[in-house]
C-alpha cells in the first residue's frame, strides 16, 4: 500500500545508531534470526564497535549507515514486489502446464520478527527510537542492513485443485518503469491437502456467465417471465459445510439468485426481487453446473416503486431540501503528520498495513508520555475474521452463514473512496495492491482514508462557586476502510483519541438478502417490508485480533491480564445500609480460564497489565478492554456452521503469542469439515498466561431483526470496543488539551425575521 504521493517516488534516508546512557552504543544480539530457517546472518553483515564518531556536533554519538532498503519491514507489498513474487513462483513450476494452471489467491508480506521491527524503528527508518532496544553489556553488533523482504503466497492450481504455500524472499526489486533487475528466490513451498482457498472476484463473474449460459436455467427463468438474462444477477456464494456432499475434494459455489426489472438503469436494487426455488451446484474448478434443480416455483416479487437507492428525482420523488452546508474546513491542515507508512498524531505514533484477507492492519502502537518516553500499546491490531449467520431454517437461507475475511477476502473487496463521500476534511489516502487471480496487480486508489474529526465534548466542568467554566473538545484521529460483500457494506474503523482510548468501531450498512414470498404467506423468521418480500433475521459477527504489548519492548513478555466485575456486598455489618458494591478482580492464568463472555450485568470488563511497571500510586499500568454492545450465536450448538465457526462461542479468548496462529477459523475456512479448527484446538494446550506476550481475540456481534425502514437500503449501524488506559498514565492527557474557544451566541448571529405570510417564514 502506497501513498498516491509517494508511490513512484524512491526515498533514501541517513541510518544511525543512538549511544546509550553509558555512552557507548547499544547492543543487539542475534536480531535477525530468520523465523523460517532459525538461522543468523554472517558477521560480514554486522556492524562491530567503532572506536571514533563523527565530529560534527550534531552528530555526535551517532554512526551514519548506508540505507539498505527504502521499505519498512511492515510496510506492505509494493506492486513491483507482488509482480516479482508471482513470476518467480510461476517461473519455479515444473511443467509449462502446472505454471499454466496456477492462480493467485493472495500475496501478502512474511511479517518479520518482532526484534527485526524494533531494529529497523531504532536504526534504520527515522524518527529514529534507539531506546526501542534492550540495554545489554558489551559492544554493538548493529546489522549494516536487514533482512532481504519476504512474500507468502497462496496458490491454487486450476488443473490439480491443489493448494500451495509459497515463500519467496525478495532480494531485489526495482520498479518496472524503470527497468533493472527483478529477482525472488523461492525459500520453501507446500501443498497444504483437503483445503479450499478463498475465492475470487475472477471465478465469480466466470460462474455468473456459466449459470446464465445453461439451458435448463434459462428455461426455469421463461418460467418466471425472464428471457433478458442481462437482467439476472448470479451471486456465488461458497458451499459452506454441512455434509460429506461439501467436502473440499472439489471446490464448490451454491450461487443466489437475483433479477433487475429495467436493463437500462445501471443503478437499480436488483436484491430487490430475489428468485427463490432454484437450486444450481458449480464445480468452480472445472466451471460446469453440476447439479441443477428447478424445485419450486415461487413468483417473483412484483417490482416495488422504493426498490431503487438512487436520488429521489430518479423515482418519482424529491429529496429533502432543507439541509444547508455544512463545511468542514481546516486552514491550517491536518494535526497528523505522514512519513511513508509512519502516522504521528498529538502523542499517537503508529504504522498502517494493509492485506487482501484483513483490510486495514495497524502496527507499532505506541503513546509518547511526557517524562515516559515512546510507551507501547499493541503490536498489531486487525479484524481477522467475520462471520454471518442467517436465522431462516428454509432453503437456501440456511446455508446462509458467510465467512467473509476467510472465504472472499475484506481487503479484496475494498472501495476506492475517490467513488463517493466517505470522510470529510483534510484527509490523506493510501492506495492498495494485491494481486488478481491470474496473477496480475490490482490497485484499489484511495483505499484506505487517514482524518481527523471533532467528536464533541471531551471534559467539561463549570465551578458554581465563581461561575468559571472550562471545556476541553475531543479530536480524534480516524483510519478507515470500506468494502462491499455482495449486497451488505462494512466500513471498519479505528479512532484515537486526545485522552488515550483506542476505539474499534464497524459500520454496516447496504442492503438487506431478500427471500421471495408465495403469495399471502408470512414467515416467522423475518420481516416482511414489502409485498412478496422479506428480510430474514440474521447476525453479524467479527472477530478482532489484538497483539498487545502493554509497556513492554520488543522480546519483554511482561504482560498478563485480568477479568472485573462488579459484586454486591452480602448484607452484614459491612453493609449495614444494604447499599454496598465494588469490583473484584480475577488473574485470567490460563487459556482455558480465559474463554470468557461479557455480562453487562457485572459490568465486566478485562485489563490486559504491565507486570514490571507501575504508576504513580504504585499499580500496575494497564489498559483495560471495554466491551460495547454484544451477543453471542443463537443458532443451536449443533448448528453446522459452528463446526467452522467454534470461536464465536465466546466473546473473549485470550492466547500466548504465536507466529503461526492468526486466523481464528483456521487459515482455510471455505467447505472445511474439521472441527474446532484454530483458536478453539490452539487454546486446548491450556497455555500459561501469567506472564507472556498476550494476544486478545474478542468477538462481538450484532443481531439484525429488519425493520420496515431498512428497505430500499439500510442505515448504519455501529458496533464496536474501547481499549482505554486504566492506570497507564500519571494524571489524564485529556489535561493538556487546549480549551475550546466559546461557540457564537446563535442570537447574535441569526437574522431577524418577519412575520409569519400565508404559512411561510421569510427573511428580512
Amino acid at each position: 500500500m502506497a501513498t498516491a504521493q509517494e508511490k513512484a517516488t524512491p526515498t533514501s534516508f541517513a541510518s544511525a545508531a543512538g549511544k546509550a546512557a553509558d555512552g557507548v552504543l547499544q547492543t543487539w544480539t542475534d536480531p535477525l534470526r530468520d523465523p523460517i530457517t532459525k538461522r543468523s546472518p554472517t558477521s560480514a553483515s554486522l556492524i562491530r564497535p567503532v572506536s571514533s564518531l563523527s565530529s560534527d556536533p550534531s552528530t555526535k554519538g551517532i554512526t551514519i549507515m548506508p540505507r539498505a532498503q527504502t521499505c519498512h519491514p511492515l510496510d506492505p507489498l509494493t506492486a513491483a514486489e507482488i509482480s516479482v513474487a508471482v513470476a518467480t513462483v510461476r517461473a519455479a513450476g515444473a511443467t509449462p502446464e502446472v505454471r499454466d494452471s496456477m492462480r493467485f489467491v493472495e500475496v501478502v508480506l512474511v511479517e518479520p520478527d518482532k526484534h527485526v521491527v524494533a531494529l529497523a524503528d531504532a536504526y534504520f527508518f527515522p524518527p529514529f527510537q534507539p531506546s526501542l532496544l534492550p540495554r545489554s553489556k558489551g559492544g554493538p553488533v548493529i546489522p549494516t542492513k536487514l533482512p532481504p523482504r519476504r512474500a507468502r503466497l497462496v496458490v491454487y492450481n486450476k488443473k490439480s485443485n491443489e493448494t500451495s504455500i509459497w515463500i519467496v524472499e525478495l532480494s531485489e526489486v526495482r520498479a518496472t518503469t524503470r527497468g533493472g533487475h527483478h529477482r525472488g528466490k523461492v525459500i520453501s513451498s507446500e501443498v497444504v491437502p483437503n483445503v479450499q482457498p478463498p475465492m475470487d472476484a475472477v471465478e465469480y463473474a466466470e460462474c455468473e456467465a456459466v449459470v446464465k449460459d445453461f439451458p435448463p436455467f434459462r428455461e426455469a427463468m421463461k418460467k418466471r417471465g425472464i428471457d433478458d438474462m442481462d437482467l439476472v444477477m448470479v451471486d456465488p456464494w461458497c458451499a459452506g459445510y454441512h455434509s460429506d456432499s461439501d467436502a473440499p475434494s472439489r471446490r464448490l459455489a451454491k450461487p443466489l439468485i437475483f433479477c433487475r426489472t429495467e436493463s437500462d438503469c445501471p443503478m437499480e436494487n436488483g436484491y430487490a426481487r430475489p428468485v427463490e426455488g432454484i437450486h444450481v451446484l458449480v464445480d468452480m474448478q472445472n466451471m460446469v453446473v453440476i447439479e441443477f434443480e428447478d424445485r419450486k416455483l415461487i413468483p417473483l416479487p412484483p417490482a416495488d416503486p422504493l426498490r431503487n437507492y438512487t436520488s429521489g428525482e430518479t423515482r418519482g420523488g424529491v429529496d429533502r431540501s432543507d439541509v444547508k452546508p455544512l463545511q468542514i474546513i481546516q486552514p491550517e491542515g491536518p494535526s497528523f503528520r505522514v512519513s511513508g507508512h509512519f502516522i504521528e498524531w498529538q502523542k499517537w505514533n503508529f504504522r498502517i498495513g494493509f492485506t487482501s484477507r484483513e483490510g486495514l492492519v495497524i502496527y507499532s502502537i505506541a503513546y509518547v508520555d511526557d517524562g515516559r518516553g515512546r510507551r507501547p500499546v499493541a503490536h498489531r491490531l486487525s479484524f481477522v475474521e467475520m462471520v454471518v449467520p442467517y436465522g431462516d431454517p428454509n432453503d437456501p437461507h440456511y446455508r446462509k452463514n458467510a465467512f467473509d475475511a476467510g472465504e472472499d477476502g475484506l481487503g479484496k473487496n475494498a472501495h476506492s473512496l475517490k467513488k463517493g463521500c466517505d470522510c470529510l476534511g483534510y484527509i490523506r489516502y493510501f492506495d492498495a495492491h494485491f494481486t488478481n487471480f491470474t496473477g496480475g496487480v490490482e490497485t484499489i486508489e484511495n483505499c484506505v482514508c487517514l482524518h481527523e474529526e471533532d467528536h464533541g465534548i471531551l471534559w467539561k466542568h463549570q465551578d458554581w462557586r465563581t461561575g468559571l467554566a472550562e471545556v476541553r473538545r475531543s479530536r480524534r484521529l480516524s483510519v478507515s476502510f470500506v468494502c462491499t460483500v455482495a449486497n451488505y457494506e462494512y466500513g471498519f474503523f479505528w479512532h484515537f483519541y486526545q485522552d488515550g482510548k483506542i476505539e474499534a468501531e464497524v459500520k454496516l450498512t447496504g442492503i438487506l438478502s431478500l427471500g421471495a414470498l408465495q403469495p399471502g404467506e408470512i414467515r416467522k423468521y423475518g420481516t416482511t417490508i414489502a409485498p412478496g418480500l422479506y428480510a430474514p433475521v440474521h447476525q453479524h459477527f467479527f472477530v478482532a485480533r489484538m497483539d498487545m504489548a502493554v509497556d513492554c519492548k520488543p522480546g519483554e513478555t511482561f504482560n498478563q491480564v485480568a477479568e472485573v466485575n462488579v459484586k454486591v456486598e452480602e448484607p452484614g455489618k459491612g453493609n449495614v445500609h444494604n447499599n454496598a458494591f465494588y469490583a473484584e478482580e480475577e488473574l485470567l492464568r490460563s487459556e482455558l480460564q480465559a474463554m470468557r463472555d461479557c455480562n453487562p450485568l457485572s459490568a465486566r470488563h478485562w485489563i490486559i497489565r504491565n507486570t514490571r511497571t507501575v504508576n504513580r500510586t504504585g499499580q500496575l499500568t494497564g489498559y483495560k478492554l471495554m466491551p460495547g454492545s454484544n451477543c453471542l450465536p443463537l443458532a443451536g450448538s449443533e448448528a453446522k456452521f459452528l463446526r467452522r465457526a467454534a470461536f464465536l462461542k465466546h466473546n473473549l479468548w485470550v492466547t500466548p503469542y504465536a507466529r503461526d496462529e492468526m486466523h481464528p477459523g483456521g487459515e482455510f475456512p471455505n467447505q472445511n469439515p474439521r472441527v474446532g479448527e484454530g483458536l478453539a484446538t490452539w487454546v486446548k494446550q491450556n497455555r500459561s498466561l501469567e506472564e507472556t506476550d498476550i494476544v486478545l481475540w474478542y468477538v462481538f456481534g450484532i443481531t439484525h431483526i429488519p425493520r420496515l425502514e431498512d428497505w430500499p437500503v439500510m442505515p448504519v449501524d455501529r458496533i464496536g470496543f474501547m481499549l482505554m488506559p486504566h492506570g497507564f498514565f500519571n494524571s489524564s492527557p485529556a489535561v493538556d488539551v487546549p480549551p475550546s474557544a466559546c461557540d457564537l451566541d446563535l442570537k447574535d448571529t441569526v437574522v431577524a425575521a418577519k412575520p409569519i405570510q400565508n404559512g411561510l417564514l421569510a427573511k428580512l
